[in-house]
């Protein structure tokens, strides 16, 4: 008999503007004031994304390490399978990608968009098939000391 699989899934949150502007704009004071103030870190924005997602997508390297220290979720994954590490990568931040990696980001997650070319890609992978050198040095060194 094949036991059954279940994934726990979390209560969704629905995320407010004021933190998805804080986050995206890299306002760190404004965040750590949303923070304090009991804003649900993961919440989640019309595109399945977290906090710690749009930081890193728009390359806020201090609020990325802000989130992480206060629990936000590194390896939620949305669109295409692809997470705040991998978003960071195409977009290009490697100092994004070098905190996310230090706070346990986990390299090893693959994407799922066959349409755009992530299907089975981590983010080194990514990083090498967009030529994204400082990111692939970073991700390596890592690549390296995982067993």
């Amino acid at each position: 008999m094949k036991a059954a699989r279940f994934k726990i899934r979390r209560r969704l949150t629905h995320m407010k503007v004021e933190w998805e502007q804080a986050t995206g704009t890299g306002d760190l004071e404004r965040v750590s004031a949303l923070l304090d103030a009991g804003i649900d870190i993961n919440a989640l924005d019309r595109y399945g994304q977290t906090a710690v997602m749009n930081a890193a997508h728009n390359g806020h390297s201090e609020v990325v390490r802000l989130l992480a220290e206060r629990g936000g979720d590194l390896d939620h994954t949305a669109k295409f399978g692809l997470s705040a590490l991998m978003l960071a990568v195409i977009a290009d931040h490697p100092e994004v990608v070098r905190v996310l990696v230090h706070a346990g980001a986990d390299t090893r997650l693959r994407g799922t968009g066959r349409s755009v070319g992530y299907c089975g890609m981590t983010a080194l992978d990514l990083a090498k098939q967009m030529k994204r050198i400082r990111c692939v040095e970073i991700l390596s060194a890592v690549e390296k000391t995982t067993p």
